[in-house]
């Protein structure tokens, strides 16, 4: 499932659909997943007056495997929730990505879904390499927090199906509303594990982004 719902405010407008060395943004990953073996089906999560451009802009890359476009909700979670309806039943396994991370590489998708199985979901991570403070709503430093225990989340997150939405359904049941999925899961027991990123999986979230994702999109020859 690739989430591309938003409006972009940080962006200065929506930016799924930019144009990346003559790609959309989105169709980036699309076009990696759809060259996958293990990826049966593909579900792309967008703002529900775009569904008609982003099927368009994505059946050149995603052929049959693109089996749904729905519309997103009000929060990411939301939106996931949406696309989980989705998914067909007979897949056994799912992961999420955000379609604003258009250069995740083969071998780092395919580190975190081997390292899924019922009850244990995996995330795209790498190591925090900046001191990390605690701060009040002051501004007031509270604690330095240990870099070696830290890591930044990427996506995919991956999951065995059943267990993904086990964990929204306890979330729409609890009230609860996390920043990503693997939160949830974590919330009702389900182990966690990071995956080491090899490769570079910048997130497109200002613009000075989109130029740091053209560079390394160039300088590793992709096309």
């Amino acid at each position: 499932m690739v989430t591309a719902a938003g409006r972009g405010t940080r962006f200065g407008r929506r930016k799924q659909l930019v144009e990346l060395l003559g790609r959309p943004i989105v169709a980036w990953s699309i076009a990696t997943f759809a060259a996958m073996e293990e990826v049966a089906a593909i579900v792309v999560v967008c703002e529900a007056d775009e569904r008609g451009a982003m099927h368009d802009a994505l059946a050149a890359v995603a052929g049959e495997r693109l089996v749904a476009v729905v519309p997103g909700g009000s929060t990411r979670q939301e939106s996931v929730g949406r696309g989980l309806a989705a998914v067909p039943e007979s897949c056994d396994g799912v992961f999420v990505h955000d379609g604003a991370r258009p250069l995740v590489s083969v071998e780092d998708v395919r580190a975190t879904l081997q390292a899924v199985r019922p009850g244990r979901a995996a995330v795209l991570a790498a190591p925090v390499v900046d001191t990390i403070k605690r701060v009040d709503e002051r501004g007031r430093v509270l604690e330095t927090l240990p870099r070696t225990e830290l890591w930044t989340a990427f996506t995919p997150q991956a999951f065995a199906a059943a267990d993904l939405r086990a964990a929204h359904e306890a979330a729409r049941r609890d009230g609860v509303v996390q920043t990503d999925d693997v939160a949830l899961a974590e919330r009702i027991g389900i182990e966690t594990v990071v995956v080491a990123a090899r490769q570079p999986n910048p997130k497109v979230t200002h613009p000075i982004d989109l130029t740091l994702v053209e560079t390394l999109a160039g300088r590793d020859g992709h096309s």
